[in-house]
């Protein structure tokens, strides 16, 4: 294949275009060493070199480093290789490794996530943060049902009176104005709306449906 284009992404990375098309990073250190070069032909040899060995063993490297500072979930490690220019093989090659070891596992992620934040966040915000992390659906309630069965549980009426002492609200005086930016806000956090109702003591609480 023919190298059409050689761009420089960073002082010590240079983007590798084959056939007009965007195809994988390399240092520019490997750059010399396979002995590229814009507008020549790529050896498949050297190809192969690259796409089965040295970019995988790379990415494995790049997902270890990563994993070693916090945990992430696939979704968000292969987002950070996409990012650093691997290609879609490579990536799934990487992220196969971890999984086998177990140093990626969404469930456990999962399950770490809601245990450290049950007492600060509602159920319905922690479940849009972990689908935002790309959790599945059925992974996040594998990881409800492990939390409940240790023994885990959460009060959201009490998370919602907390909340409310440092908002400085005043049930007893507050008017319908205040009572309604209250009511937005609590729903925002994600609490169910009958409890929030109850919080601010909506009189007319269809009205807001």
């Amino acid at each position: 294949m023919r190298v059409t284009r050689i761009e420089e992404c960073s002082k010590a990375r240079v983007r590798i275009f084959l056939e007009e098309e965007f195809s994988f990073v390399l240092y520019k250190g490997e750059l010399r060493s396979c002995r590229i070069a814009e507008g020549e032909e790529l050896e498949e040899e050297i190809l192969r070199e690259i796409m089965t060995r040295l970019l995988p063993k790379r990415a494995k490297l790049r997902a270890m480093n990563l994993l070693k500072s916090r945990d992430y979930t696939a979704k968000q490690l292969r987002d950070k290789l996409k990012a650093g220019g691997y290609p879609e093989k490579v990536i799934e090659e990487a992220l196969a490794y971890v999984e086998d070891y177990r140093y990626v596992d969404d469930l456990r992620y999962a399950l770490n996530f809601i245990r450290g934040h049950a007492d600060s966040r509602s159920r319905r915000r922690m479940e849009q943060d972990l689908l935002g992390r790309g959790i599945d659906k059925t992974t996040l309630e594998r990881a409800w049902t492990e939390w409940e069965e240790e023994g885990g549980e959460q009060d959201e009426s009490g998370m919602i009176r907390m909340l409310l002492r440092k908002k400085g609200f005043d049930r007893e005086g507050a008017d319908r104005r205040e009572r309604q930016k209250m009511y937005g806000f609590l729903l925002r956090k994600g609490f169910p709306a009958e409890l929030v109702r109850r919080a601010v003591l909506w009189e007319d609480a269809g009205d807001w449906d």
